[in-house]
């Protein structure tokens, strides 16, 4: 006996061949309903979920016309892993259609086993979709990791109305560009180890100070803000009467970040109407066209964009892509941290062993423990200790030498520690990046042979606070001769211009 209603929970981001061909079968040509449930419905532009749910519903709407299925679509939004999963996604449809699924009235249509088990646990039926078939079909997301390689089977294996809404909004270069995206995680951030709450009050602690820095620099028009956040800089430019005529754009990777501007936005927090908010990748292609943006803010991105794309390549092609973006008379100002001069300069460097433990060796299973757990341990080891776990945890290995409290180094890899050893609570994921790559020789270097003018505000400096209480209290450096060394810059400003003759 058919069931009344047909429950196909799932993303739903790409429809195959096989899903219409087999749905007709269940629902007898349809006499059932089949009910969507789109799960993952809040997000998109992620690897996990790189089409935002409005068209995978309008994909959903066409493939039904299409086939003759009377279709039901619900958003369903993600929520933190639960064993109730099952029971709050009919909850959801019940609240959004009124629909009451049961196991009396509904089929579930499932191929993922732990997901289908929930549902069996409360009396539904289960047909195992593509895990029903020997051999089993492609599913739908490996047909979309088709497409995403270049593979064009996927146009044979995807129904003609997923091909459609992609080919019609250009879903195909957005999946491509996202699912390959070198930077990405799979929920949008760029390290899953991230404590984003702690980012999101330390940029709206600093905004002040950064917009100081920089709004005698700002060109009216089109200004953007790339890594912008929470969006809290843009919030101060917001209220610059001279910039009351200029479009606001912000452009944040981070789900987390992007969602809180999004947010702000929805609450009233700008009084510019043109505030607009991206959620994209610099490095996955360019943002906006050619010479369209008169002003492009940057604070502490680069050196994120260098530690997790491909170093000096990377680099350039974003540093070319900004140049690419920028209005002839625009301007680019940069902020962020800096390698000191002469920085592969051989450094002895003196730890504190007395201000924390020192254990026999250092530990290889940090990535298994809780964040708690690894702020924990890190922070309570001393200055000398740490610097032996950084060395196992630092994603870019170096060449040192120790003996005893004191190691031998390069200046930039020395700085790298020391710039980096208290930050425990997002240990994990600050060792992932490397703040010393470019010192102020190699960004003028950079700047130039793209075709930017540096302006002659563009400068280094050093965090004297940082200095003052965080290193100089634990650490001693000298030359390899035992010359005592000034503490090096920390910090670059940069402010380039892209002549208004290009």
């Amino acid at each position: 006996m058919t069931s009344q209603y047909v429950l196909f929970p799932g993303r739903h981001h790409l429809l195959t061949r096989f899903q219409a061909e087999h749905l007709g079968r269940l629902c007898e040509g349809g006499k059932a309903t089949v009910v969507w449930a789109v799960t993952s419905a809040n997000h998109e532009n992620t690897k996990r979920n790189p089409v935002p749910y409005h068209r995978r519903e309008a994909a959903i709407e066409r493939f039904s016309v299409l086939t003759g299925l009377r279709s039901v679509v619900v958003p369903v939004f993600d929520t933190a892993p639960t064993e109730r999963f099952a029971e709050v996604t009919l909850k959801n449809i019940t609240v959004a259609t009124g629909l009451d699924l049961h196991p009396g009235n509904t089929v579930v249509a499932c191929s993922t086993p732990a997901v289908a088990d929930l549902y069996e646990r409360l009396g539904f039926g289960i047909d195992p979709v593509e895990a029903g078939r020997d051999p089993a079909p492609e599913r739908p997301w490996d047909v979309l990791l088709r497409l995403a390689s270049g593979d064009p089977a996927w146009l044979d294996l995807a129904h003609p109305a997923t091909v459609d809404v992609y080919e019609r909004y250009r879903l195909v270069e957005t999946v491509r560009s996202v699912v390959n995206d070198p930077v990405v995680g799979d929920e949008g951030g760029l390290t899953p180890t991230r404590d984003y709450r702690t980012y999101a009050e330390a940029f709206a602690d600093s905004a002040q100070r950064k917009w100081r820095l920089v709004h005698e620099h700002v060109r009216p028009g089109r200004i953007v803000d790339i890594g912008c956040g929470a969006g809290a800089v843009l919030e101060l430019a917001d209220r610059e009467p001279v910039l009351r005529e200029s479009d606001l754009i912000g452009v944040e990777v981070a789900r987390h970040l992007y969602e809180e501007c999004v947010h702000k936005k929805a609450q009233g927090a700008f009084t510019n109407a043109n505030v607009y908010f991206y959620r994209r990748n610099v490095l996955g292609g360019a943002v906006f066209p050619d010479r369209s943006i008169d002003t492009t803010l940057t604070f502490a991105l680069t050196h994120e964009i260098w530690s997790y794309g491909e170093r000096a390549a990377s680099m350039r092609r974003f540093v070319q892509a900004i140049y690419d973006q920028t209005a002839p008379g625009g301007v680019w100002i940069n902020s962020d941290v800096c390698g000191p001069d002469d920085r592969d300069r051989q450094v002895r460097l003196r730890l504190r062993t007395d201000d924390g433990g020192n254990p026999p060796g250092v530990r290889e299973d940090l990535a298994g423990l809780a964040p708690r757990a690894v702020a924990d341990y890190v922070g309570g080891l001393s200055t000398r200790a740490r610097f032996d776990q950084f060395t196992v945890d630092y994603r870019f290995g170096f060449d040192y030498r120790a003996e005893g409290d004191t190691i031998t180094l390069g200046l930039a890899d020395a700085m790298d520690f020391l710039t980096r050893k208290d930050y425990t609570d997002n240990w994990l994921s600050e060792t992932r990046e490397q703040f010393c790559g470019l010192e102020f020789a190699d960004w003028k270097q950079l700047l130039t042979d793209v075709g930017f003018e540096i302006d002659p505000a563009s400068h280094t400096s050093r965090n004297d606070w940082i200095v003052e209480n965080r290193i100089a209290p634990v650490a001693t450096l000298t030359g390899t001769d035992g010359t005592p060394i000034d503490w090096p810059v920390t910090h670059v400003f940069l402010v380039a211009r892209r002549p208004l003759n290009t």
